[in-house]
């Protein structure tokens, strides 16, 4: 018998904004090792920055513990932003669930392609994109260093 508690997937709502930008902050911070909040200004207001997105949250009780939305870019394309799950609860199967619900979304739509993008020095995160199945499209100066782009054909 499995006394975990269920994780439970749904659609971001406003009462849910300032558990999901902290759970998203934090795990910016956990990956540069220091955040600045002024970076991120999309988090101030969720609802509104994503209203033509799809914004999932997962919960665990009454706890935010992972995020993930789906913006469209054109007719046959959207990109996955926002993607982040608890530090406690990272290699649980969280992430991977959030982008199964987020293809299955795009294919409702009649997306043909997701993109992404990430970090190029963070490896894991690079890792579990392509264990998914999103291969890289390219690489590129930012900033903050280098990004690497990814693209997953959904036909």
């Amino acid at each position: 018998m499995n006394d975990e508690p269920v994780i439970r997937f749904r659609r971001f709502d406003p009462t849910d904004q300032e558990d999901a930008k902290a759970l998203i902050l934090a795990g910016l911070a956990d990956h540069w090792g220091e955040l600045d909040p002024t970076l991120n200004p999309d988090l101030n207001n969720i609802a509104e920055s994503y209203e033509n997105a799809i914004f999932i949250v997962a919960s665990q009780n009454d706890r935010i513990v992972g995020t993930g939305a789906l913006v469209p870019r054109s007719a046959a394309k959207a990109v996955i932003m926002r993607m982040s799950v608890a530090s406690d609860l990272r290699r649980a199967g969280i992430g991977t669930q959030i982008l199964d619900r987020l293809c299955e979304e795009s294919k409702i739509a009649g997306f043909k392609q997701l993109m992404l993008e990430t970090t190029a020095t963070w490896d894991e995160v690079i890792a579990f994109y392509q264990r998914y199945g999103f291969h890289i499209t390219h690489y590129k100066e930012s900033e903050f260093g280098r990004d690497v782009y990814f693209a997953l054909d959904l036909r």
